[in-house]
């Protein structure tokens, strides 16, 4: 796969910081290789501290890499093509009170340089798409921290962008309203959409994650698919149908001759929180 085939590409990624009053040198990202694919949803983990909000900050180009390489789409990071395809999401939005949601979403369209009629029409199908058309007109001050973090999610969006990264989007939210962010990285998944997110949510990580990347320290600690993580190796479990009390205690051999249909072989899988302590506590 060449870069073109990546949303995100990182080698040898490292970011320093100097401490203001001791002068003292902070190592925040440890030479990170790192790889997103076109159209995936991939999870940043990792405890505070771990380097996930500086390797979301050099992608975005807020900040440049001490050494290492980071390109967005095949373009440099922070260069005006790179920043034209990403969409964000802080982890606590802010929006003044007392405008609407279609107030706040008709302004930060005409930063991105929609006017007329195509702004109208791409602020109702934003609207519409994360769930809130009954609450438009409302004061933002009314809204829930999920609903807030939704018309987040449609700021982002305005601009159609085809990278997305959500800091912590469902940090702070209810049962519910998490729900709905988690359904809506999917539908986006759906229309194409590269998303990057970090979360210490695990398990709503390993709902919707492709992929995942675990920091510990400013280092890569694993990476992979959910598949490759979290089965454990050595041993398998059987999905039977038509099994009887009696063939239990039978061996996997002995199912055919008995009549029972071996519907499917796999690994059982281990927690993906269980998993994530594990990897860090070395």
């Amino acid at each position: 796969m060449n870069e073109q085939d990546f949303a995100v590409g990182a080698s040898g990624l490292t970011k320093t910081f100097t401490l203001e009053w001791t002068r003292k040198k902070l190592l925040a990202l440890d030479g990170l290789d790192m790889q997103v694919r076109r159209g995936e949803v991939f999870g940043l983990l990792g405890p505070n501290g771990s380097g996930k909000s500086t390797t979301m900050k050099l992608i975005l180009g807020l900040i440049r890499p001490t050494s290492g390489m980071i390109k967005v789409f095949g373009e440099p990071s922070g260069s005006l093509a790179s920043r034209r395809q990403l969409g964000f999401l802080p982890e606590n939005p802010y929006f003044p009170g007392f405008l609407s949601a279609r107030e706040v979403l008709n302004y930060y369209g005409k930063l991105v340089d929609l006017c007329g009629k195509q702004l109208r029409e791409r602020v109702e199908e934003l609207i519409e798409l994360v769930g809130l058309p009954l609450a438009a007109d409302r004061a933002l001050k009314t809204y829930s921290k999920g609903m807030l973090q939704r018309i987040g999610l449609a700021q982002a969006l305005l601009h159609d962008p085809d990278l997305l990264l959500l800091d912590e989007p469902t940090a702070g939210v209810d049962p519910i309203g998490s729900r709905q962010i988690r359904d809506l990285i999917l539908a986006l998944k759906k229309r194409g959409k590269t998303i990057i997110f970090s979360s210490h949510l695990l398990e709503q990580v390993q709902e919707v994650s492709d992929r995942v990347i675990i920091l510990h320290r400013g280092k890569k600690m694993q990476e992979g698919t959910l598949d490759e993580l979290l089965s454990v190796q050595g041993q398998s479990q059987f999905t039977v149908s038509g099994l009887t009390p009696e063939l239990q205690e039978k061996v996997a051999a002995l199912l055919k001759s008995e009549g029972a249909e071996l519907v499917n072989v796999s690994h059982p899988k281990q927690k993906l929180e269980d998993y994530f302590i594990r990897s860090v506590s070395k």
